[in-house]
């Protein structure tokens, strides 16, 4: 703005242009500063100093209630401005979403749990930021911040549903849809609380693997469903792919440069009364069962199964994922307090910087699983 008033004759007698920077400085809100005279040259502002040149008290509106029918209230003397949040384009998604009819009353009150979910995130924000900002940001005389508008106080929080597994049904509903209207909600999910959904982890391997090339044979071409859609983003050469035993989406991209597998991971693989054969360290750590089958890892959302060095960190993640399945391959593997439950063995066997493709025998793994304290070689 400063670099704009510039050109202009005189800056229509504007000196310096003062912008709010987020945080709390010396004396109230922080301040970045720039003169119409060198605007190339930023600064930090005091916002005391503004205040002097004023001659009173400056209103601070919090970032989410900065909009100009809310400021155009403000007057010096003017009460504070009661205003509620308009809803970001998330929320709006989600509200549609659930005006629409859908199979099971479960998607509506899916939809909405999330929708007031959001809402509520952004109502604490703006009621966090007016109570930092009035306890911390006040003036040098010693004034408190005038917060010139807050949010409702009645009517907040929005209510939630308690019920995990009823929402987890909604969506569940949403993930096999192939209405265009699951897409936006189902890419929301996705980034928000994955935990929802019926699968695990968003997992990316090159389609020229070993491993994705075999597993690639248990799987069914398949119409696009909302959530393969997602998983797809906006790659152009795609198609769609179902594992039968396990439900996991799966789509196939391909380029000039080779190709990829995009899936989410299981969250547990089928018993047939099968063991785990080996493992096998494959771009991601896949499972060979004693009939003759191959899965990708069973792991929650926002996990990583990893091995070699890990610059200082270890791979119990993955350690503790194959100690569960060694005991039972359809077991539903958790990963919480991974680093104290993983056996030291396996986590040091994993820690080894294995080339790709290394398979390690279910010999190997219980030999790993057995040395608590033994250094592997």
């Amino acid at each position: 703005m400063a670099e704009e008033l510039a050109e202009v004759p005189d800056a229509q007698g504007v000196v310096t242009v003062c912008s709010l920077f987020g945080d709390i400085g010396a004396t109230g809100p922080a301040l970045i500063a720039a003169d119409t005279a060198q605007p190339q040259l930023e600064y930090e502002a005091q916002w005391g100093t503004v205040t002097k040149l004023v001659g009173q008290g400056l209103p601070w509106w919090p970032a989410l209630l900065r909009r100009a029918d809310v400021i155009s209230q403000w007057s010096p003397g003017a009460p504070v401005t009661i205003a509620e949040l308009l809803p970001d384009e998330e929320e709006m998604t989600l509200r549609g979403a659930a005006d629409i009819k859908w199979p099971v009353p479960d998607v509506q009150t899916a939809l909405t749990d999330l929708a007031n979910a959001l809402r509520n995130q952004r109502v604490d924000s703006v009621n966090r930021d007016s109570r930092v900002f009035s306890e911390h940001g006040a003036t040098p005389d010693g004034a408190p911040l005038l917060v010139a508008a807050r949010h409702p106080a009645e009517g907040f929080p929005l209510p939630r549903t308690d019920d995990r597994e009823l929402l987890a049904q909604g969506w569940r509903v949403l993930a096999s849809s192939q209405l265009f209207e699951a897409y936006e909600p189902l890419a929301i999910v996705m980034r928000l609380d994955p935990t929802l959904l019926p699968f695990g982890a968003y997992v990316k391997v090159s389609d020229r693997s070993l491993s994705a090339r075999q597993w690639a044979k248990q799987l069914r071409p398949c119409d696009p469903s909302a959530l393969h859609a997602v998983l797809a983003d906006d790659a152009k050469n795609v198609t769609f792919h179902m594992d039968p035993s396990t439900g996991t989406p799966a789509v196939r991209t391909r380029t000039l440069n080779g190709g990829e597998w995009i899936f989410l991971a299981p969250l547990r693989l089928p018993g047939r009364r099968a063991q785990l054969k080996s493992v096998i360290l494959d771009d991601t750590v896949w499972m060979s069962t004693t009939d003759g089958r191959i899965y990708p890892a069973p792991h929650p959302p926002h996990e990583h199964l990893w091995w070699g060095y890990g610059a200082g960190d270890r791979p119990t993640e993955a350690a503790w994922v194959i100690a569960q399945l060694l005991d039972d391959l359809s077991s539903h593997v958790t990963l919480a307090d991974h680093w104290a439950s993983a056996p030291q063995g396996l986590t040091k066997l994993l820690n080894h910087p294995h080339p790709s493709s290394t398979e390690l025998p279910r010999s190997a793994l219980e030999l790993a699983r057995a040395q608590q304290n033994e250094d592997l070689s």
